[in-house]
C-alpha cells in the first residue's frame, strides 16, 4: 500500500511538472481561493495577469509577420492568398451575423431584463465614461484608413495586427515578384526568426499559471460573487446562448471539414484554459497558430485567416452585445419593436468589427446602438458595469474557438487542409506541435558549407575515430 501511495504521489507531481492544464487549472482554483477570503490583497495581484498579457503581446506582431510572409511565398500564388482573405471575411460576416441574430432570438425568449423596473435617471452616466476613457469607435472610412500603416516600424510598435498583415502581404508578394534567385536569403532568414519568436513565446508561457493566478484572484477579489445573484439569469443567458453557438460552429465545422470540434477542444485544452483564466484570447494566438498547422492547415491560411478574425470575427462579443441591448431595454421597460431589433442587428453589424484594441469597446457599441435606437438613454448602459467582467470568458473562448473554426473552414474551403493529418493529430496519433522546418537554402552555399564542416570534424576527431551523429 505505501508503495502504491508513493508511485500515486510521483505520477501527480509529474503530472503537475510537465502538463501546462494541470497547472493553469490549480492556479485558477488558487486564484478564486485568495480572491475569496482576500479580496484586498487579490485585487492588488492584477500586475501578474497584465504582464504576462504584454509579454505576450510583444511577440504577436512579428510572429503574424513572419507566418504570413513565408505562407505567401511557400503557397508560391498570391491570387490564392488573396481568395483566402475574400473566403474569410464572407465566413466572418455570415458567422456574427447568425451570433447577433440567436443573442436577439434568446433575449426575447428569456427576457433577462424584464421585471428589474430601473429608472436610468439614477444611474451614473460619468461611470461609462470612465469605463471607456472617452474613446470612440471609428468610422468605417476610419477603420480602413487605420489600417493601413503610415510607417514600417510604427505598425510593430503600436502592435496593430491589420497594419502588420497589410506589411507582411506587400513584402510577400514583393518576394514573389523577385524569386528565389534575387534574394535567396530573406526567406530562409524569415523562417529563421519564426522560430525564435515560438522558441520565446515557449519561454514566456511557463509564467502562463502565475498570470492566471494573479488574474483570476483580481477578478474574485474585486467584483466578488454578488454578481453572480444579481445578474444571475443574464449570466445563464449569455453563457447558454454561447454554448448554442458553439455547436451550431461544431456541427458547422463537421459538414464543411468532417472534423469534430470536441476534439479540438480536448487537442487545445491548454490554451483555451489560459485564455479563460487571463481573460484575453491574445495570450494565445501564437501557440493556436502553432497547433493549427500542426493540425494541417496551410501556413498562408493560418497567417491570414486567424489574426484577420481577431477584428472581423468576434462571435462571443457579437451574442454579449445583442442580449445586452435587450437586457437593458427590458429592465428600464422599454419595449423594442421587430423594426428596432432589425436596427439593433445592423448597427452592430458595423460597430462590432471596429472594436478590437479599443478600451471599453463593448460599451461603445452598446452606447452607438442606443443612440440608433433613440429610446434608450446612454446612461442605461452603466447597468452591465458590474457584469462585464465576468462575461469575458463567455466572448474570450466564444471568439477563439470561432476563429479557429473559420482557419479549418476557409483552409478547407481554398484545399488548404490536410484532412488525414488533422484527424490523426485531433485523435493524438500525431504530435500537437508543428514540426520545425529547416529552411531552405542556396545549393552552392550548401555545398560550401558542407566542405569546411567535413574538414573541421575530421581535423577534431582524435586518432581517425569518427564521431557518430548521436555523439554530436
Amino acid at each position: 500500500m505505501p508503495h502504491a501511495n508513493g508511485t500515486l504521489i510521483r505520477r501527480a507531481g509529474r503530472l503537475l511538472r510537465t502538463s501546462l492544464f494541470a497547472q493553469v487549472l490549480i492556479a485558477l482554483a488558487l486564484g478564486v481561493l485568495v480572491g475569496r477570503l482576500w479580496p484586498g490583497a487579490g485585487s492588488s495581484l492584477q500586475p501578474l495577469g497584465d504582464g504576462f498579457v504584454r509579454l505576450i503581446k510583444a511577440m504577436i506582431a512579428p510572429l503574424v509577420f513572419c507566418v504570413v510572409v513565408a505562407g505567401i511565398t511557400k503557397a508560391g500564388d498570391l491570387k490564392a492568398f488573396g481568395r483566402i482573405g475574400v473566403k474569410a471575411l464572407i465566413w466572418f460576416e455570415v458567422a456574427t451575423s447568425i451570433a447577433l441574430v440567436v443573442g436577439l432570438l434568446a433575449g426575447n425568449v428569456f427576457a433577462p431584463g424584464a421585471g428589474m423596473h430601473v429608472d436610468p435617471a439614477s444611474l451614473d452616466k460619468g461611470a461609462v465614461d470612465a469605463k471607456t476613457g472617452g474613446g470612440h469607435l471609428p468610422s468605417a472610412a476610419q477603420f480602413v484608413l487605420e489600417s493601413l500603416p503610415n510607417s514600417a516600424v510604427g505598425a510593430f510598435a503600436e502592435n496593430s495586427l491589420l497594419q502588420v498583415l497589410v506589411l507582411a502581404c506587400l513584402v510577400g508578394a514583393a518576394l514573389l515578384h523577385l524569386g528565389q534567385k534575387k534574394v535567396p536569403a530573406i526567406l530562409p532568414l524569415i523562417e529563421q526568426a519564426q522560430d525564435v519568436v515560438f522558441t520565446i513565446v515557449g519561454y514566456i508561457m511557463k509564467l502562463a499559471p502565475l498570470a492566471v493566478f494573479g488574474a483570476t484572484a483580481h477578478l474574485v477579489g474585486q467584483y466578488g460573487l454578488g454578481a453572480m445573484s444579481t445578474y444571475g439569469k443574464l449570466i445563464a443567458v449569455c453563457y447558454g446562448v454561447a454554448l448554442a453557438f458553439l455547436v451550431l460552429l461544431g456541427l458547422a465545422l463537421k459538414a464543411v471539414t468532417g472534423l469534430s470540434l470536441w476534439k479540438f477542444v480536448r487537442y487545445t485544452r491548454e490554451e483555451l484554459l489560459l485564455a479563460l483564466g487571463t481573460g484575453s484570447s491574445e495570450t494565445v494566438m501564437p501557440r493556436m497558430m502553432q497547433k493549427l498547422r500542426a493540425a494541417g492547415c496551410r501556413d498562408d491560411a493560418v497567417g491570414l485567416v486567424l489574426p484577420t478574425g481577431y477584428s472581423f470575427n468576434l462571435d462571443g462579443a457579437s451574442i454579449y452585445l445583442s442580449i445586452g441591448t435587450l437586457f437593458i431595454a427590458q429592465a428600464i421597460g422599454v419595449d423594442l419593436s421587430l423594426g428596432q431589433q432589425i436596427t439593433v442587428v445592423l448597427v452592430l453589424m458595423l460597430t462590432s468589427k471596429g472594436m478590437a484594441g479599443v478600451p471599453g469597446s463593448a460599451f461603445l457599441a452598446l452606447s452607438a446602438t442606443a443612440s440608433a435606437l433613440g429610446v434608450i438613454p446612454a446612461a442605461a448602459v452603466a447597468l452591465l458595469l458590474g457584469v462585464d467582467r465576468i462575461m469575458d470568458s463567455m466572448r474570450v473562448a466564444t471568439n477563439l474557438l470561432g476563429n479557429c473554426v473559420a482557419v479549418f473552414a476557409v483552409s478547407r474551403w481554398e484545399g488548404a487542409l490536410d484532412r488525414v493529418t488533422a484527424k490523426k493529430v485531433l485523435n493524438g496519433e500525431l504530435p500537437a506541435e508543428a514540426p520545425v522546418e529547416a529552411p531552405a537554402r542556396n545549393a552552392a552555399l550548401d555545398g560550401a558549407a558542407e566542405t569546411v564542416e567535413n574538414a573541421a570534424e575530421n581535423a577534431a576527431e582524435p586518432d581517425g575515430i569518427a564521431v557518430t551523429g548521436a555523439e554530436k
